[in-house]
């Protein structure tokens, strides 16, 4: 079964809530003059429709990238990698380009520009916070869409 179809059966509240936890969790871990600009950038987009942006931003983006990591998938289930987590790891290029793609189209086209200002701030570093995040991608994926 695809991960497109099994993300369809799960609980997509459930799915959006762990989803921010993961980015919440992300982003407090992070440390050094990067991590204090990606903590304020965050600030301030978390703050957007009334506190309930991030939330907003996964429940719009999860089927783009859900789609994204479509491939990596189907190879995940015909491997013999112990996890979605480990298998993203060893594909970590690909995932993080993947993922990103998204998030560029989708921050190109966004009405807001603090949006935009704070991406393009940000995008320099994004593919090694991306790569850092995706075991938690991968476990949060297992979570809800197990390979069984």
């Amino acid at each position: 079964m695809s991960l497109v179809s099994k993300l369809a059966d799960v609980d997509r509240a459930l799915v959006i809530q762990d989803t921010v936890q993961l980015i919440d969790n992300e982003v407090s871990g992070k440390s050094g003059i990067t991590g204090m600009a990606l903590k304020g950038g965050y600030k301030v987009v978390k703050k957007l429709k009334n506190g309930r942006m991030i939330s907003f931003a996964v429940d719009k983006l999860l089927n783009d990238f859900t789609e994204a990591l479509e491939d990596l998938y189907s190879g995940f289930l015909e491997s013999d990698a112990s996890g979605f987590d480990v298998f993203l790891m060893n594909h970590e290029d690909t995932a993080a380009d993947a993922l990103l793609g998204i998030t560029d189209e989708k921050a190109e086209s966004a009405d807001s520009k603090v949006i935009k200002k704070t991406y393009s701030k940000l995008r320099k570093t994004a593919k090694g916070h991306v790569v850092s995040a995706l075991p938690g991608v991968g476990q949060l994926i297992e979570k809800h869409c197990p390979r069984d």
